[in-house]
């Protein structure tokens, strides 16, 4: 690891108490001003937009998230090295760097430099927990999510300015090991991949073949199925399922402390919710411990929920089985079912299931005492591969702490990298990280909000 600077010195800030004694101190409004240039009528400029987890993107590359405008009429023109904030959603990390030439939302502030700089240095550095939590101090607002961060509060804030080769050192080191905890990323997702693959694979028998070998089977009639044991009876889901459609709530009354607890798509496979609703309670979206929840956009999946009572939001649906076939056993089938419409549809632009959609599936259901022995035997024969896979879930985790930490102790000047060379693996262009980009998955439209109320 590298060592402290030999000299620092005191900045009389209680969130960020010294810098090396060669940087200087500025006001955000000393090295930024804010930038207000209108795109023409009829413009074929690129859209970019601002995303919490990978920073500033081409609209058309994530082009299944989000609302997409009808006319960049009008929008803020960016050029490369201009740092784009979302005023809305900036404390959670909704700003960066543009390296592309285009216009965006008027939703967004644009930040140019009118002192020599390096903006990918103030990229990382505006993105660190110090600098979130004083977005988030310095926003305008009555609850989390209706918090505004406007220039006037944000040209306030105090920033490091290391000498400008310290900047490019610093930039440099910062994307090499950026790239190197990417690929590592992306290794480590490609193994869960293979592995969850591999469960399906278990899945997929059991469902369509039971555990008896020797059984008779006889076809399904179902595309996705194939040929099931004689003795099972094929049914719609209509008619043994009962399903709560997700609600679409006012985002405006998301709050992350207060409210009622709100499943998103992004919760489903976690045993707590982000936000919660500040408004009334609406009793046809009430979800429990238990109960199967079916993300309904993108990649389709489903989950049982674990997080106690809750409100589904829209998108989303929630299956409770009124008779002949258990939960668990119902969680084993929508999962094949769902991995046959997610192949079905991978090369489709855009992904959506209705809840008609899937009150017309139909599915196998052997006996209730065959279901609990198949159910058993699945968990039996996956317990080793989740186990594998929560181990390299959380390796992405711990990694991905290490990187936040780094790079907030090397923008801080808390370390010298002053000294570091780059060897033949770190020298990294933008396409080369760009393509490795291991958060681009995790990215939805409501990590980018382009809207103003």
């Amino acid at each position: 690891m590298f060592p402290p600077y030999p000299d620092y010195r005191r900045t009389d800030l209680d969130w960020f108490e010294c810098v090396p004694e060669s940087w200087g101190i500025l006001r955000t409004k000393q090295m930024f001003r804010l930038i207000i240039e209108k795109a023409p009528a009829n413009n074929q400029m690129e859209l970019l937009s601002v995303y919490t987890h990978i920073g500033v993107k081409p609209r058309k590359s994530l082009e299944q998230r989000g609302n997409k405008a009808s006319t960049t009429d009008g929008y803020w023109v960016v050029k490369k090295g201009d740092i784009i904030c979302n005023k809305l959603l900036a404390w959670m990390g909704a700003i960066g760097v543009s390296h592309y030439e285009g216009v965006t939302s008027p939703a967004y502030d644009i930040l140019r430099p009118f002192k020599p700089c390096n903006t990918d240095y103030y990229h990382f550095l505006f993105r660190t927990k110090k600098y979130l939590q004083q977005f988030k101090l310095r926003s305008r607002g009555i609850m989390d999510m209706r918090l505004r961060l406007y220039f006037d509060q944000f040209g306030q804030i105090l920033i490091p300015v290391p000498p400008r080769p310290e900047q490019d050192q610093i930039v440099a080191y910062l994307r090499a090991q950026d790239a190197h905890i990417a690929r590592f990323i992306k290794a480590k997702r490609e193994l869960i991949k293979l592995l969850t693959e591999q469960k399906l694979r278990i899945i997929d028998h059991a469902v369509t073949r039971g555990l008896d070998a020797a059984v008779a089977l006889k076809p399904s009639g179902i595309e996705w199925l194939g040929e099931v044991p004689e003795h099972w009876e094929v049914v719609h889901i209509g008619s043994a399922v009962q399903i709560i459609n997700g609600y679409p709530f006012d985002s405006g009354l998301f709050d992350a402390a207060i409210g009622h607890p709100l499943v998103r798509i992004r919760d489903l496979s976690r045993t707590h919710t982000e936000v919660q609703f500040n408004g009334p309670e609406v009793p046809e979206a009430i979800i429990t411990t238990g109960d199967l929840i079916v993300g309904m956009d993108g990649d389709f999946n489903a989950a049982r929920w674990r997080g106690g009572r809750a409100l589904l939001n829209q998108r989303m649906c929630c299956l409770r089985p009124r008779k002949q076939i258990t939960t668990e056993y119902l969680a084993l089938v929508i999962a094949k079912a769902l991995k046959f419409i997610n192949d079905l549809t991978l090369s489709t632009t855009v992904k959506h299931l209705s809840s008609g959609d899937v009150k017309r599936l139909r599915f196998p259901v052997p006996s209730e005492t065959e279901q609990l022995q198949i159910v058993a035997h699945v968990e039996t024969e996956t317990a080793p591969i989740n186990d594998a896979i929560t181990r390299t879930e959380e390796e992405i985790k711990l990694i991905r702490e290490y990187r936040d930490r780094l790079i907030a102790d090397v923008v801080t000047g808390q370390v010298d990298v002053r000294g570091w060379q780059p060897g033949p693996d770190d020298v990294v262009d933008d396409a080369a990280l760009a393509a490795l980009g291991d958060d681009e998955d995790n990215v939805s439209e409501e990590e980018d909000g382009d809207g103003e109320d």
